[in-house]
């Protein structure tokens, strides 16, 4: 089973148990990322919040943990891998049961912050322990694979378990499903998971990660709300300018110090760099697509919040099955292949919704929401052994952060240019085509990118 060496039940027992524990806390953060929209117009509803109000319950959780994965990276490093992501998983679950028991909205996104936190820290150090636990490159691959399948499973699980909740049992249950998770996580976590290297001697470099707390908050809140404004929008053009000024002067930091959250000769590492880059392409095409698809699904053809959620499925749910698949496939032809058909099997997916338009049957977009869904996953296991493979493991938090990163500003792109598009365009078919257009030479572009900077199976992974 799942290519690990031990063959008694109980020792493949062992040897599951460090990738379901890290899985399980990944599951968690993505998660919350994608149930609380359909339960938040409910609890705006239940809680007498403001608009305002309601943004931060959904965005504030965002920022947050966009914000500080750099940061959870470097601890986890400096700290222990382990320590880090249970002390997230601790603060998670706990910010979780407040968000169940939140009086007013005020408490809600204070708690919502403090998930954020948590997510922040659990993320980096769950590729960590991962490549730390697996260490061969065949079973590390696989490991990648199904980590990487969590996304694609919450998100399609979040819209669906969110209307159910919200429908049966109450908003309020959205968050109180996290505990039980949080409690095996953490003990799956304690009881199989190896405890990590430690360099506590790497002093934390708090001018940098202030810096790029500041970078990664800031541009994430004005490409949201570029969304709702515009980009012209003066807050927005604001919120941008001073994110780059944050990044200048991150990087000045790094260069000066003498202990940097990221060595300058990593980020020259082309495989480091470009995997990045890569996944930010990649999150950009699909949760672009995925906003995109669920407002004309919602807004344009009349579905419900749950409808809108099945309809999605055929795109989320190849995920998992990609992300697997090119776990086992890797081990055969490298990762480079893998991560090349992918962005061009899901550039295709886009470009076929492009040329369907608007007003297409439903079932003529199944074969490009697959497309698009499979060939995203089929490269997230590629991309990610190629980043975590080019770091020393004395990096290998913040690499993992790194790739998360720009992921999540990315995903945040592509919902906020998707947004802004549709809101523009002189009708809602030539906002969407030039959505599709536009995500499919993303994806072109990652490909190329990919045969660039993606190592082949002789270079090693």
């Amino acid at each position: 089973m799942y290519g690990l060496p031990e063959s008694d039940p109980e020792s493949e027992r062992r040897s599951w148990a460090p990738l379901l524990a890290v899985c399980a806390g990944y599951f968690m953060v993505i998660l919350d990322v994608t149930v609380i929209n359909v339960a938040v117009p409910v609890i705006g509803r239940e809680l007498s919040a403001s608009l305002t109000g309601i943004q931060w319950i959904t965005d504030g959780y965002t920022l947050v943990f966009a914000g500080f994965l750099l940061t959870g990276g470097a601890l986890g490093d400096r700290l222990g891998n382990r320590r880090v992501f249970c002390s997230g998983v601790a603060v998670f679950t706990l910010a979780s049961a407040a968000c169940a028991l939140a009086p007013n909205a005020p408490f809600l996104v204070v708690a919502r912050l403090v998930e954020g936190l948590g997510a922040a820290l659990i993320v980096p150090g769950s590729l960590a322990l991962l490549q730390q636990a697996y260490p061969g490159a065949a079973e590390r691959s696989r490991a990648f694979g199904l980590w990487g399948s969590m996304a694609g499973i919450a998100a399609s699980a979040g819209p669906l378990l969110g209307g159910l909740l919200v429908s049966t049992v109450g908003w309020r249950w959205v968050f109180l499903v996290n505990l039980p998770v949080g409690a095996v996580c953490l003990v799956l976590t304690l009881r199989h998971v190896a405890r990590s290297p430690r360099n506590a001697d790497r002093p934390l470099d708090w001018p940098a990660q202030c810096a790029v707390v500041a970078a990664v908050a800031l541009l994430t809140a004005a490409l949201n709300e570029a969304g709702r404004r515009g980009w012209s929008d003066p807050v927005v053009l604001a919120g941008v300018g001073l994110a780059v000024a944050a990044a200048v002067a991150f990087a000045v930091r790094e260069r000066l110090a003498r202990s940097p959250v990221l060595p300058l000769s990593l980020l020259r590492s082309r495989a480091m760099s470009g995997g990045a880059v890569i996944g930010l392409l990649f999150n950009f095409g699909f949760y672009g697509m995925v906003f995109t698809a669920s407002l004309a699904f919602q807004h344009h053809r009349g579905f419900s919040a749950l409808g809108t959620g099945l309809a999605l499925f055929p795109a989320v749910a190849m995920t998992m099955f990609a992300s697997v698949l090119s776990g086992r496939l890797s081990g055969r032809t490298g990762d480079r292949p893998l991560v090349v058909s992918g962005m061009v099997l899901a550039a295709l997916g886009l470009a076929g919704w492009a040329a369907a338009g608007a007003d297409a049957a439903y079932a003529l977009l199944v074969a490009p929401m697959m497309a698009a869904g499979f060939g995203t996953s089929f490269a997230l296991t590629g991309s990610t052994a190629t980043v975590m493979g080019a770091a020393p493991p004395a990096y290998s938090g913040a690499a993992s952060a790194l790739f998360n990163t720009t992921r999540q500003v990315g995903s945040a792109t592509g919902v906020a240019l998707g947004g802004s598009l549709l809101a523009s365009a002189t009708d809602f078919d030539t906002g969407l085509r030039t959505c599709m257009a536009i995500g499919a030479l993303a994806y072109l572009t990652a490909a190329v990118l990919a045969r660039l900077c993606v190592p082949g199976r002789s270079e090693g992974t």
